[in-house]
């Protein structure tokens, strides 16, 4: 083997620097690095470490704390100035904590106590440096072992809780997929995904109109969320506060519930399956009245609207809670509700938050991901942050991260409050465009359409011939509905081509898929 080639290897091992007073005392770990593939450069001080650093290529440096001059503290702020990035494992005969929370507080690696021995330092170098391809390697591994679970459970005409615990699996699956970053494990794992979804609205076609007609045997829907999942809470003596995020699908709470763990406890997670249309008008409308869309209309004709109508749809949340409450029982329970459509109204949040705390229960219903999923079809520059269900979710986590709603919360976590988290539906973003003819009073929804002569594709489609059956309002006298299923979007033949393209991969809501109907119902409480 030539000296170019040497050379080569050499430049693609793992660059190792090594920082210790002491380093002739090393040479036996050092050799035992460099037998396992790694390039180690030593050098015994502070200052020399910096100059290595300024002019050479360095992956990981390990860096002794106790050191005449410059010490291993002071190194590291320096090096910190040099690149921020550069991953730094303090090796230490020093156990004081203050030193220790100084390290961790300059984001070090890892903390190594001396005497350290070979093993145990090759272990934090792969766990820094070979971390991505071994998480990659072992959720692979997993995955292909839980597979074949998923599909018995998927092929064993599973019931409303297997789904459940099924759509929570694959959930879980595919964040765990997404961080190891294995794209070819996740093409295995969309396939999997698509044949559950298909699979859900065969169930959903089967089950729905008997879950509407047989409440005892139905799952809880949106209209018995408060009777149900709410009330039980409202007897304690801590101030609920009752936060419902519009549109918030259940992976994307998975992906911000650490922001709440760092103030509030876990207490429960619960599902709950929203109702068709998985709409706000219809779906959070039946949350806070506790009635089905058919049944608002007849208690409520002046301020229910069907889809034709003008006017606002969902105007009269607070009126349906305050009916509802009185019907539970808790007429005189001081209360407030507040909606959150815009960041004004998010920073008048924040500063009234402390004075909610008067009340028994708070509802606060916040309005931003469902404005950014309709943003997102509206705004190019969106569709590029959003692009897929990877970005769509990683913008949710910035959003709330940045947001008046998470400050609120954190002004009131040591209150002892009582925090409720859900949503009144999902989104799904649509691939598959099917035509649908209908005339001039069939409505324009994307996800789901309503209207006396829909002419349409059955194995696109949904059907229900009789409105009243599921619950749903019936706005003229051979009205008839149809719901998208699974990533599918309905269009009308004008200009059929312009509307397949513009909705395309577009995040939408009102059909049946897993990720609409099944949404999370989560109690927290103060730490």
């Amino acid at each position: 083997m030539n000296g170019t080639h040497l050379l080569f290897l050499k430049t693609m091992a793992v660059q190792i620097l090594w920082v210790d007073d002491e380093i002739a005392s090393l040479k036996s770990q050092i050799m035992f690095l460099e037998n396992k593939g790694y390039v180690v450069e030593k050098v015994s001080n502070g200052y020399d470490a910096l100059e290595h650093i300024k002019e050479n290529p360095v992956d990981v440096v390990l860096l002794d704390e106790s050191m005449p001059g410059m010490t291993g503290l002071e190194t590291l702020s320096a090096i910190r100035e040099i690149n921020q990035h550069l991953p730094v494992v303090m090796i230490t005969k020093n156990e004081a904590e203050n030193v220790m929370e100084e390290a961790i507080g300059a984001q070090i690696a890892d903390y190594l106590i001396k005497p350290v021995n070979p093993n145990q330092v090759l272990l934090t170098l792969k766990k820094i440096i070979n971390s991505k391809d071994l998480v990659s390697e072992k959720t692979t591994k997993d995955y292909m072992m839980d597979l074949r679970n998923l599909m018995m459970t998927m092929q064993s005409n599973p019931n409303y809780d297997e789904w459940v615990e099924l759509y929570k699996k694959l959930v879980y699956w595919e964040l765990e997929i997404q961080n190891s970053g294995n794209a070819d494990m996740m093409e295995i794992f969309q396939s999997q995904k698509d044949e559950a979804n298909n699979d859900w609205c065969k169930f959903i076609d089967r089950e729905y109109m008997d879950w509407i007609q047989n409440e005892k045997t139905a799952p809880i829907l949106s209209h018995r969320m408060f009777r149900e999942y709410v009330k039980p809470h409202l007897s304690g003596d801590q101030p609920v506060f009752f936060i419902l995020i519009d549109n918030l699908r259940y992976d994307q709470w998975k992906i911000i519930e650490e922001n709440f763990a760092e103030t509030f406890r876990l207490k429960e997670e619960k599902m709950l399956c929203s109702i068709l249309p998985t709409t706000t008008q219809y779906s959070r409308n039946s949350i806070f009245s506790g009635l089905m869309p058919m049944d608002i209309e007849k208690k409520f004709p002046n301020e229910w609207k069907n889809d034709a109508e003008d006017g606002g749809k969902n105007l009269h949340e607070h009126k349906f809670l305050s009916y509802q409450l009185k019907q539970m029982g808790y007429g005189d329970i001081k209360h407030s509700y507040t909606k959150v459509t815009n960041h004004q109204k998010g920073e008048d949040l924040v500063s009234n938050v402390h004075n909610l705390l008067q009340n028994k229960l708070n509802v606060i219903v916040y309005n931003f991901v469902d404005m950014l999923s309709h943003a997102r079809t509206e705004i190019e520059v969106l569709k590029e942050l959003a692009s897929d269900e990877v970005s769509y979710r990683s913008l949710t986590k910035s959003w709330f991260e940045h947001s008046p709603l998470h400050q609120a919360l954190k002004k009131v976590a040591d209150k002892n409050i009582k925090l409720i988290i859900t949503t009144d539906h999902g989104t799904i973003r649509v691939k598959n465009a099917h035509k649908v003819i209908g005339d001039r009073e069939a409505t324009s929804n994307i996800r789901y359409k309503h209207g006396k002569n829909l002419n349409f594709d059955k194995k696109d489609v949904m059907y229900f011939g009789e409105p009243n059956k599921i619950g749903l309002p019936k706005p003229n006298m051979n009205s008839a509905y149809i719901f998208g299923k699974y990533d599918g979007y309905l269009c009308y033949p004008n200009n059929y081509n312009h509307y397949v393209k513009y909705f395309k991969n577009t995040f939408q809501h009102g059909g049946v898929s897993l990720e609409e109907m099944l949404i999370p119902f989560v109690v927290m409480e103060s730490k």
